[in-house]
């Protein structure tokens, strides 16, 4: 899956400021006050701080607390070996810091969920099951799933009854855990041929499992792209949505650089009590220290609506 990442500081105008100074992997002239936490859950990726805090996933997570972020996420924590996946989990419990979701399974290739084969099924809940691991071990409630491509062969209706009824499989593997499985609707333009693209249509996926470990990830950088009307989409689906992914249109970079309006966006969330994660999936618009300001000032920009 393509991630790309994003690095920030935080040097904000207008932020209430604490005592605390930047990590100490910042040179001496780097060090000033950091602002306060942002309002809602805006969530950095592990490895997009490079420029500042090194490569140390210890070291970026202290960096991202300085920075007022009281969340992170890691597509790939799955990968990572289990005793560092332990140390990232302490260290985010020091700074009471949540972990967004990392990827479970997200084949583009593969017709995984759509042909109602056991072989198939089996596969995915096996995957589950490791995954519920790697939940317990970094106390990590969000697990993120593609259902892969659609099959040009057969009815969608038929595809859509072997997707709900992989995911009632796959669920249930989740019991006696607290791991919560999130689908991933994605737009066509980038990854054409996929069998989940809108939010209706992931809203009636999980209606039908009707399992607490069957839930939305709404990104709303691919859902402007497949069907706009961001904020009503959110409100009508809101039930079944356990997480976000951020990126603007077009570009797939910071807020204040695309068309989509971030700062009504989190104002309409704050309103409603999201207390959630939100992904920071995206590049940014530009490179070095001065991307890493840029991008920080970005969301100190559009988290600065009224209360």
């Amino acid at each position: 899956m393509d991630r790309r990442t994003f690095i920030s500081t935080g040097v904000a105008a207008g932020a209430a400021a604490v005592t605390a100074t930047s990590s100490s992997v910042l040179g001496a002239e780097e060090k000033q006050p950091a602002p306060g936490k942002f309002k809602l859950g805006y969530a950095p990726s592990l490895g997009v701080f490079k420029e500042h805090a090194g490569t140390d996933p210890i070291e970026q997570i202290k960096f991202m607390a300085d920075q007022g972020f009281t969340a992170i996420f890691d597509n790939g924590l799955m990968r990572k070996p289990p005793e560092l996946q332990k140390k990232i989990a302490a260290e985010l419990a020091k700074h009471e810091m949540q972990m967004g979701p990392f990827v479970l399974y997200a084949d583009f290739g593969t017709e995984s969920m759509v042909t109602g084969k056991k072989e198939d099924r089996d596969m995915l809940v096996n995957r589950v099951k490791e995954g519920v691991e790697v939940a317990k071990r970094t106390n990590c409630k969000w697990a993120l799933m593609v259902p892969g491509r659609y099959n040009q062969r057969t009815d969608w209706g038929y595809q859509t009854a072997n997707v709900v009824d992989t995911m009632k499989a796959c669920a249930e593997a989740c019991e006696g855990s607290e791991m919560v499985i999130v689908l991933e609707p994605l737009n066509k333009l980038n990854h054409p041929g996929l069998f989940l693209t809108k939010m209706p249509q992931a809203y009636q996926i999980c209606n039908a499992v009707d399992h607490p470990a069957c839930k939305i990830v709404d990104d709303v950088y691919h859902q402007q792209i497949t069907e706009g009307d961001l904020i009503r989409n959110i409100d009508k689906a809101y039930d079944q949505i356990a997480a976000f992914h951020l990126g603007d249109n077009p570009g797939r970079r910071e807020p204040g650089t695309g068309e989509i309006n971030f700062k009504n966006i989190f104002k309409h969330l704050y309103k409603k009590g999201y207390k959630g994660v939100l992904c920071m999936e995206h590049g940014r618009s530009k490179k070095g220290k001065e991307g890493e300001k840029a991008l920080i000032e970005a969301y100190r920009e559009a988290d600065s609506f009224e209360v």
